[in-house]
């Protein structure tokens, strides 16, 4: 028969409860450590991503844009009348003269008016010599009148001088003396008189001369008018260059103001270059640039800035010097680089995919000897085509990834392998 032992039963529940809170504290122990242990840093293969070395030294502002090589002489020609496409001579591309035809047009209603003009101008030349001859033929008679005057004046007076001679020396009556001097006398105020008539009649026919000739001017420059636009009627280049386009059919009806042609000369050509907005507040005119045509660099300097945006860019005309690369013409594509300023001992590194100018971004930077990278806040400056101006949170000689990390965006710390 068993014998019941008390004690034995108490130890074995101490023991228990010994075990029980030796690992409970275990636990708690374990679930501390690991709540304080830092996450895996995730991996990333080294060669999907690119660093760069900062560095401190001058660097080189410069803004990039695409644009087109421009003619800088073109000219479009466009209807003096309304008119009819009777026949295009040259097509897009041809090379020009300032003499060749490009298109004939036709306007029966111009040719009626420049006949009529014609007509107007030959009869206001006709009533112009008629007057000149009517009027040259009044004065004429005036002259006569005045000059036959005069006579009588001067033999008047020469009376009056030799009656009162006579008179003085007893010979003659006083008053017959008297009254050849009052004759002599009416004689020239009738002269002076005379004189005024002719001199405001020469007036009123320079007048009426000059209001026939301002007819004639008129009816002259309608009718130059009129020749110049049946003349136009023959589009001609006007330029030495080439036929860009013509954006009219045979059969087409213009008005007064249609462009015709486009004539272009490709021997002096410019680049115009579209830049970024937030770029193109630092490009001034006379700045220095370069033009890769894809077939040579051209070297240039920067004449105009737009003064509007379209779709976030500005368009810059640069003017090419020297020799243009062969192959360069009108509507090429090209890449332009505008030189801004040269910083002078800055510190400065690669452009990174994400870092805009005058930003605060995080890159992460090369620790242990290139093998994990972690996140850094760095404030960024001034930036060029492909490297950027540091202002805090890197020092020289440091290595950050300037690739796209933004699938890492919510980790801190990452392992190349």
């Amino acid at each position: 028969m068993d014998i019941a032992r008390p004690e034995l039963a108490r130890a074995k529940k101490v023991r228990r409860a010994i075990y029980g809170g030796v690992a409970l504290i275990a636990l708690v122990i374990v679930t501390l450590a690991l709540s304080k242990l830092k996450p895996a840093a995730p991996t990333v293969d080294r060669s999907t991503v690119w660093s760069g070395t900062v560095a401190r030294g001058n660097m080189l502002r410069e803004v990039r844009g695409l644009g087109t090589l421009v003619p800088e002489d073109i000219r479009w020609i466009a209807a003096q009348s309304n008119a009819k496409v009777d026949r295009i001579v040259l097509r897009s591309g041809a090379t020009v003269k300032p003499d060749s035809i490009i298109l004939e047009l036709s306007d029966p209603q111009l040719q009626d008016d420049t006949l009529t003009a014609q007509l107007t101008y030959k009869e206001a030349e006709a009533d112009f010599e008629n007057l000149k001859v009517q009027l040259d033929s009044q004065l004429m008679a005036l002259k006569e009148s005045n000059a036959g005057l005069l006579g009588q004046y001067d033999q008047d007076r020469l009376q009056a001088q030799t009656d009162k001679q006579l008179a003085d020396q007893g010979l003659k009556a006083s008053v017959l003396a008297q009254q050849s001097q009052m004759k002599a006398d009416q004689e020239e105020i009738q002269l002076k008189l005379d004189d005024q008539k002719l001199a405001i009649q020469a007036d009123a026919n320079k007048a009426q001369l000059d209001s026939q000739a301002a007819k004639v001017d008129s009816a002259r420059a309608l009718y130059n008018l009129k020749e110049s636009q049946v003349e136009a009627l023959h589009v001609r280049a006007g330029i030495t260059g080439v036929l860009q386009d013509v954006p009219v059919d045979v059969g087409q009806q213009v008005t007064p103001g249609t462009n015709l042609c486009r004539v272009a000369d490709p021997t002096h050509l410019k680049a115009t270059i579209q830049v970024a907005e937030t770029q193109a507040k630092d490009v001034l005119p006379g700045q220095k640039a370069s033009i890769d045509t894809r077939n040579g660099i051209v070297n240039g300097h920067v004449t105009r800035v737009a003064g509007n945006v379209v779709n976030g860019t500005v368009d810059v005309d640069v003017s090419l010097e020297g020799t243009l690369p062969q192959g360069a013409r009108p509507d090429l594509s090209v890449d332009g680089t505008i030189e801004i300023e040269n910083l002078q001992n800055v510190l400065y590194v690669g452009l990174p995919v994400h870092g805009e100018p005058n930003s605060t971004v995080g890159l992460f930077k090369l620790v242990d000897g290139g093998d994990e990278a972690e996140r850094t806040t760095v404030k960024l400056g001034r930036a060029s085509v492909t490297t950027i101006e540091v202002m805090a949170g890197l020092n020289e000689g440091d290595q950050v990834i300037l690739s796209d990390m933004s699938a890492w965006d919510n980790v801190d710390r990452i392992k190349l392998k």
